[in-house]
């Protein structure tokens, strides 16, 4: 997992090949008027989605969650997003089992720490990051989420049950 602000991407930018795209993107446009709806950069192997603002709720009901095929680069643009993080390796409760076509797997774990990601922030999660976004006590929260295709296992090998 990373967190760091926005501007600061740039030092990540060696870990990933699409990162250098990444930090084209964060740093070329207009975050705040990025459609919602998907925005593809390149193709199914880097795109954005972006949504409504979303309400956070209380760390019972965020669900931790991972992925094996992307790389979560969620970027907060308004409001503030705690999220839950645990080691993949340490989860042992699927909720269901993993589901590729949405490349979602969730967790019935607690997560093993919480981490607020303030405006102007941004949090990586790869595939050995489980994660619980939108914690917190029902304020809104506007991001995008970059998804980055890691399919090749570029950040090193994925742990944890393969449910």
């Amino acid at each position: 997992m990373i967190l760091c602000p926005i501007a600061q991407f740039s030092r990540y930018r060696h870990l990933h090949p699409l990162f250098p795209a990444v930090e084209e993107f964060l740093a070329g446009a207009d975050l705040h008027a990025v459609p919602e709806g998907r925005l593809a950069l390149r193709g199914e192997d880097l795109y954005v989605s972006s949504s409504p603002r979303a309400r956070t709720r209380p760390v019972s009901e965020a669900p931790l969650e991972a992925h094996r095929a992307y790389i979560d680069v969620q970027v907060i643009l308004e409001g503030a997003d705690t999220m839950g993080w645990s080691s993949l390796a340490t989860c042992r409760e699927p909720s269901a089992p993993y589901a590729p076509d949405k490349d979602i797997t969730f967790f019935r774990d607690a997560p093993e720490s919480l981490v607020t990601v303030p405006a102007g922030h941004l949090a990586v999660f790869f595939p050995e990051d489980a994660h619980a976004p939108l914690i917190g006590d029902g304020r809104t929260v506007k991001k995008l989420v970059v998804k980055v295709r890691d399919a090749a296992g570029t950040c090193g090998p994925t742990t944890g049950p393969k449910t």
